[in-house]
């Protein structure tokens, strides 16, 4: 069953607080990270990493969009779901080869992208993974 149609605020936050409030995206530029309560309602803390080859994020002003989609095929629920506009869009949860297509699809990105010359940008951009993932990595061992 389909949950009901949700509208999500969004707070620009520093550090993503440990109790996450239910609709509601906390979006840490200085982590590039969007983290939230699944949507479905099951409590499950999702994590969205921005980054060339994860998520982006779209801020007009009022509402934010989250590209991809977001698909919590590791949770019980199995929910998947876009944010677009604040709103969230349900989507069909995704066979298992469509899941594996998905995720090697995303692999061929991140190589294409990590292997190619990126000298152009600004040091900034070229350090912030490496504390991204520290960042990430102590989140998800809570």
């Amino acid at each position: 069953m389909t949950p009901p149609p949700q509208t999500l605020e969004h707070r620009f936050v520093g550090y993503v607080p440990e109790e996450l409030e239910e609709r509601t995206l906390y979006v840490s530029m200085d982590y590039a990270t969007v983290v939230h309560s699944c949507c479905c309602g099951c409590g499950g803390r999702v994590v969205t990493p921005l980054s060339p080859t994860d998520w982006k994020l779209t801020f007009d002003g009022r509402s934010v969009t989250l590209t991809p989609s977001v698909n919590n095929s590791g949770f019980e629920c199995e929910s998947h779901y876009f944010i677009v506009d604040s709103r969230v869009a349900w989507a069909s949860r995704l066979l298992p080869h469509q899941l594996a297509a998905t995720r090697r699809r995303d692999l061929q990105a991140k190589d294409a992208y990590y292997e190619g010359d990126h000298s152009d940008q600004a040091p900034v951009e070229r350090s912030r993974p490496k504390k991204v993932w520290s960042w990430l990595a102590k989140l998800l061992s809570r």
